[in-house]
């Protein structure tokens, strides 16, 4: 059996993406601390995010419309107009930040392309996920690009039988148990975990250790030579 379409996440598992999401939460953290405890504002602001998914999205933007929402919600009546231009500020930066490989990734990309046509499968606003694709200098290396609104198993099966492929002839490889692994492999795809040191508990999952498709790396560089295994 061989691999035929290698599909690979975006953000932290080519890019750093969470650790300038983390940077606008301490900005805002601080802003509120006022009017909420730091644990108290932080747990607010994800059931925020989370609840927001269904109506905004993923992303800079829509996580920038949840901190405005939670600051409300927190600070009421009594929070100055200021704390809005900053929370807008903090957001700005998130859409404007520098894209950064991870270590490895663009040799790893090269290695990819001669096992396969490469399919970029990430979540998130449209417009700034293609800049950061355009900024990153990979993208003459996919095949195709596919921004969606959420990954599910028929996201999958729906990219497979856009492309002819059978569905144990193709492999993801992200960092999200959630989005990445758990619909890849239900469509019935190999699914290659890349765990990064900063995880949004939204993405979590139940790891399926067992599962005869499934493999986890401790680095994005062992995915050509676990093809190489598959195949």
């Amino acid at each position: 059996m061989s691999i035929q379409l290698i599909c690979l996440d975006a953000d932290d598992t080519l890019w750093h993406n969470m650790r300038h999401f983390a940077v606008a939460e301490h900005a805002f953290l601080d802003m509120i601390a006022p009017f909420a405890e730091a644990g108290i504002a932080r747990a607010t602001l994800e059931t925020t995010e989370i609840r927001n998914l269904a109506h905004y999205g993923y992303g800079a933007k829509s996580f920038t419309l949840s901190m405005i929402e939670t600051a409300i919600e927190l600070g009421g009546d009594a929070l100055p107009v200021d704390a809005f231009r900053k929370i807008l500020a903090a957001g700005r930066d998130l859409l404007a930040h520098p894209v950064e490989l991870l270590d490895g990734v663009e040799d790893t990309i090269r290695a990819l392309v001669e096992r396969g046509d490469l399919v970029l499968v990430t979540k998130g606003d449209l417009l700034h996920q293609e800049a950061k694709l355009a900024a990153s200098g990979l993208g003459e290396h996919f095949a195709s690009v596919e921004i969606v609104s959420d990954k599910r198993p028929e996201t999958f099966r729906t990219l497979f039988q856009r492309r002819g492929i059978d569905p144990s002839c193709a492999i993801m490889a992200g960092d999200s148990l959630r989005s990445d692994i758990v619909p890849a492999l239900e469509a019935g795809a190999w699914a290659a975990f890349v765990p990064h040191d900063l995880a949004w508990s939204h993405e979590r999952a139940e790891e399926p250790a067992h599962h005869p498709r499934y493999h986890r790396l401790s680095k994005f560089s062992q995915l050509p030579a676990l093809i190489d295994e598959i195949a």
